[in-house]
């Protein structure tokens, strides 16, 4: 059994074959999928797709392209919210300095917002990171100062040190297609040094589908392929990256009920 930590089912990409999207993923060994939410305005859309198919759970925040725009979500809507049984996480929220969709300081004001809803909950914080890992390190590092909140740096793609700050305070380092890329090298020893009881692996569907599907839109059965290149990077063979990482994900996504056939079956 393998378990796709992330992804968004809700994106227009999936709205006509979703049913044959999350057929394909059980199909693959995919029995766990956890859609993520990138505005709360949004949240019902994504929360729907959640309680539509037993197989997906889902998550509440704003991604922080979009963090300017819902600075007036309290920390108090976000845990009121993430209350439902089918919520498992916050986020995805964090800092994306590649892009800057939005101003830097919506982007702090709103991931601080998000670790204070994670700290309340217990929730796991999923965490969006690109090219901003000192500032990054320098707020988990400070938020985890006052109080401890469990967290995924997702769809990693960041430097070492980053990684090691994110192990080192409690988190874990989730995988995506990019891991399979020709030009990965650099990402691959950086995987290959994450403790295995840290690692999860995700697509971030629609987005970065690993080879050989590199190009087209990606979807979670297709997390298989980033798993088999995780398990050569790391020195595990198939059958135990699958069982690690699944049981890493039901450790850290602690409210997601596990499938009858058990962890790793």
């Amino acid at each position: 059994m393998l378990v796709d930590s992330h992804c968004h089912l809700d994106f227009p990409d999936f709205s006509n074959d979703l049913d044959g999207v999350v057929s394909r993923a059980e199909e693959a060994g995919i029995f766990r999928m956890v859609t993520i939410c990138t505005r709360v305005k949004k949240f019902q859309q994504v929360h729907a797709v959640a309680k539509k198919y037993e197989s997906v759970f889902c998550s509440v925040g704003t991604h922080p392209h979009n963090a300017d725009e819902e600075l007036d979500v309290s920390i108090e809507d976000l845990v009121e919210l993430s209350m439902g049984q089918k919520v498992v996480g916050i986020g995805e929220a964090g800092l994306d300095y590649y892009y800057d969709n939005a101003p830097r300081e919506a982007q702090a004001l709103g991931l601080r917002n998000h670790i204070a809803a994670a700290r309340d909950t217990q929730l796991p914080l999923i965490i969006h990171s690109r090219d901003a890992d000192e500032d990054m390190i320098a707020i988990l590092e400070e938020e985890t100062g006052n109080g401890a909140f469990p967290f995924v740096l997702h769809c990693f793609s960041s430097g070492r040190k980053l990684a090691e700050a994110g192990v080192a305070l409690g988190g874990y380092v989730s995988f995506s297609g990019i891991l399979s890329f020709k030009r990965s090298e650099e990402l691959r020893e950086i995987a290959a040094d994450i403790p295995h009881n840290r690692l999860l692996v995700e697509t971030d569907a629609p987005y970065l589908a690993p080879m050989p599907h590199r190009g087209k839109c990606n979807e979670p059965s297709y997390v298989v392929h980033t798993a088999k290149v995780l398990a050569d990077t790391v020195g595990l063979t198939g059958e135990e990256l699958n069982r690690q990482t699944t049981e890493n994900f039901f450790r850290l996504f602690s409210k997601v009920s596990i499938p009858e056939q058990g962890v790793g079956a």
